[in-house]
């Protein structure tokens, strides 16, 4: 695709994004977004194929945005608690760094029964996947229990990290620091799969 034509999609997408997140999926119209973007109703007809069409993109664009991200900044610390304290950190920044796209991943996500339904989460599988990767890599090394199943504890951290987030979002003020609450839910869950060599060494 021509630069103009992706420099013309991708202002859509961001277009989308913040009218999504301000009127809500099913409020929003795709006039609203053409006058956001700067682009006539029909031009987003070009690109995709319907409001539905849009959202799929959205989230299929900016969880592989974050996957590389996470990936990136994960691999270079050397200790796997200290990657699932950073990825708490990253996802729960995502609040503050990306407010709209976070409430548009958070609330409105949610509430489209077709997406929930019909669409395959495989980007948000590879985003969870990625705690899973580590608790294998610390009960390799020794650090993390054998006995705690990595399917069971992926759900489990993304679950607090998720909580914590829908609170951020719907809350008109924090409570705590984002760096504070990180430390905090990975702190939780570290205590429950460390060995007792591991915590003899902490």
């Amino acid at each position: 695709m021509p630069k103009k034509s992706k420099d013309k999609e991708e202002r859509i997408l961001r277009a989308a994004i913040k009218v999504f997140a301000r009127k809500g999926f099913f409020n929003a119209r795709i006039s609203e977004i053409a006058k956001e973007a700067g682009v006539a109703d029909g031009t987003i007809y070009l690109y995709f194929h319907n409001k539905y069409d849009l959202l799929v993109s959205i989230f299929e664009k900016e969880m592989g945005r974050i996957i590389s991200r996470m990936k990136e900044e994960l691999a270079v610390l050397p200790d796997p608690r200290q990657k699932l304290e950073r990825y708490a950190f990253l996802h729960l920044n995502l609040v503050e760094e990306y407010r709209d796209l976070a409430e548009l991943f958070q609330i409105e996500l949610r509430q489209s029964y077709k997406f929930m339904k019909d669409y395959r989460h495989r980007k948000f599988a590879e985003y969870v996947n990625i705690i899973s990767a580590v608790v294998r890599e610390g009960q390799a090394r020794g650090i993390f229990r054998q006995e705690v199943k990595p399917g069971i504890f992926k759900r489990a951290f993304f679950g607090a990290l998720d909580e914590m987030s829908r609170f951020w979002i719907l809350s008109p003020r924090k409570k705590y620091r984002i760096s504070t609450a990180a430390k905090q839910i990975a702190s939780f869950f570290l205590e429950g799969i460390l060995t007792e060599a591991a915590r003899k060494k902490a």
